[in-house]
């Protein structure tokens, strides 16, 4: 890019930066700025501004912030520049701390500053955070505004808090479908299915308009209620409306299905996909390994390995170690684990891949070597794996081992009724009533009970208008 002239004209200068920043061309953008400076031309705050928007754009953060901190002066549009960059990489504290800088500088935030602020209240302390920002939000009047109101209730509900999201939704002047969303989807991720599902019946009949991130959140709801009838209904909706083919959505639906049992449909959308993520392959492989499908998710895990285009995740190798368990496939299953250990995957094995790899060793009958295992394992062992571990005993009759683990057991979750039944169960395998009688009376001692089950909510009262 050619910059001539002793002088270049705003209008000049301001066309270059925004094909720069349109283009996210770094280079083009520095020879900008570098013929800025070295023809002594002070550019105003707007064509500073759009420097920090260029850099951000570019991923070139240090930059940016320089351009800010030498800026003789600064508007609102160029600290929330920066301070969006820095929320959206998830850099929390800097964003919050340049906020505070904001205001010690004596200039008053807008709608887009606060709604972008409120996404950096994250972590231990960020409730609290959230609402000193809210507090400082209803002084100046911004609670009403509907990005600000969002930001709010996204905010809220994230953190677990719910009610609160739901009052801030509530107190909204106007609703568009963001807000909509975020608080049907708030409700959704927290498990509040039925109360998500609710609200978007209400919200339909007050003449919502729905996008296809509400449409993912309202799947996510029939997910966790096992909803096939409704999920199909969502899916023609879906269908009927002609969105675009976001793999956010498609991903839903494959999630929903394969919750549902309907695994052909879920593997039909997930053929059809023009683009996969590893959220994609990992719900395919979720839905074979929980139905104990153990050869459909080898062949799908090698597929991915094949294809090569996405790089398989921690959750990943779970599905495919869980599916391998119940599929009957133990060895396959080792295979995958050793390799993984190995470092041949790019994935770093966590304590429930280990715990996997114990479950698969159990069914496979190799008792002592899962025992062997556990005891060479980098983490501690927690009580679900010595738990698998007892049930392969029980399994496989191995007395000696499964006696240990579950003394081992009572002493980590002394009011665990499973864990009492299961030892009982396996001294009486062997004869051992005496044992089997001390246990109980242990049991009774500690006021050790099964929980009864619990009965299915009928949900048709609630989805009967759904679509």
């Amino acid at each position: 890019m050619a910059l001539q002239g002793p002088e270049m004209r705003f209008e000049g200068y301001d066309t270059l930066l925004n094909e720069c920043i349109n283009q996210r061309a770094i280079r083009e953008g520095q020879r900008v700025h570098t013929h800025m400076i070295k023809t002594c031309y002070l550019p105003p705050v707007y064509l500073r501004t759009r420097l920090i928007v260029l850099y951000c754009k570019c991923e070139c953060l240090c930059d940016a912030r320089q351009v800010l901190d030498e800026m003789p002066e600064r508007n609102v549009v160029s600290w929330t520049a920066m301070i969006s960059a820095y929320s959206q990489r998830r850099y929390a504290s800097e964003a919050l701390n340049l906020f505070v800088q904001m205001l010690r500088s004596g200039t008053e935030p807008n709608e887009f500053t606060f709604a972008t602020v409120l996404t950096s209240c994250i972590g231990s302390n960020g409730l609290n955070l959230g609402r000193q920002v809210h507090s400082f939000i209803i002084k100046t009047s911004f609670e009403s505004h509907i990005y600000v109101g969002s930001s709010l209730l996204d905010m809220y509900a994230k953190a677990g808090r719910i009610h609160e999201a739901h009052g801030v939704f509530e107190s909204l002047p106007e609703r568009d479908v963001v807000s909509c969303t975020a608080i049907i989807s708030g409700y959704a991720q927290l498990g509040h299915d039925e109360e998500a599902l609710e609200l978007f019946r209400r919200l339909q009949m007050e003449g919502m308009s729905s996008n296809y991130v509400t449409y993912a959140s309202v799947l996510t709801a029939l997910s966790g209620l096992s909803a096939l009838d409704h999920g199909k209904q969502v899916h023609n909706h879906v269908l009927r409306s002609e969105l675009p083919s976001y793999v956010v959505l498609q991903n839903s639906l494959i999630d929903m299905y394969s919750k549902c049992g309907s695994l052909n449909y879920s593997r039909r959308i997930f053929d059809s996909m023009h683009e996969r993520t590893v959220i994609s392959w990992n719900a395919t492989l979720m839905g074979y390994s929980k139905y104990g499908m153990g050869r459909e998710v080898v062949e799908l895990f090698e597929l991915m390995r094949e294809e090569n285009k996405v790089k398989p995740d921690s959750v990943t190798i779970l599905a495919v170690l869980s599916g391998c368990s119940h599929g009957g496939m133990e060895e396959k299953g080792l295979e995958i684990f050793f390799e993984m250990e190995n470092g041949k995957l790019g994935v770093e094995p966590v304590i429930e891949h280990y715990g996997c790899a114990v479950d698969l060793l159990g069914r496979a009958g190799q008792v002592e070597e899962a025992f062997k295992f556990i005891k060479k394992m980098p983490f501690e062992p927690t009580a679900a794996i010595w738990g698998s571990l007892l049930g392969a005993c029980r399994a496989h009759s191995n007395i000696d081992i499964g006696e240990f683990v579950g003394r081992r057991l009572l002493e980590i979750e002394p009011e665990n009724a499973g864990n009492y039944v299961i030892l009982s169960n396996l001294y009486a395998s062997v004869g051992r009533w005496e044992d089997v009688r001390t246990l109980r009376e242990l049991m009774s001692e500690n006021a050790v009970i099964k929980e009864p089950g619990r009965s299915w909510i009928e949900l048709d009262q609630i989805l009967h208008t759904f679509c």
